[in-house]
């Protein structure tokens, strides 16, 4: 019988912004929208603050992330 990994799937929605987030056990890569994290945010203290939680809870390097987002811009 194969063993099956945990997915952990939610959406988030403000005003016209939309986030679609999967997160599956990993080496903690995170993708935004099929490209890596650094290069989808112009900033590094974007980046900081959303690894804030996975660092905050000792999760930062447990999971892979991928995020499917739309309008808002880069900080929405």
């Amino acid at each position: 019988m194969a063993k099956t990994k945990k997915v952990f799937i939610g959406t988030g929605r403000r005003k016209s912004s939309v986030a679609k987030v999967t997160l599956v056990p990993g080496k903690g890569k995170i993708t935004v929208n099929g490209v890596d994290v650094r290069d989808f945010f112009p900033y590094e203290t974007n980046v900081m603050d959303l690894k804030q939680p996975l660092v905050a809870t000792s999760t930062d390097e447990t999971f892979d992330i991928t995020a499917e987002v739309s309008g808002g811009g880069f900080t929405g």
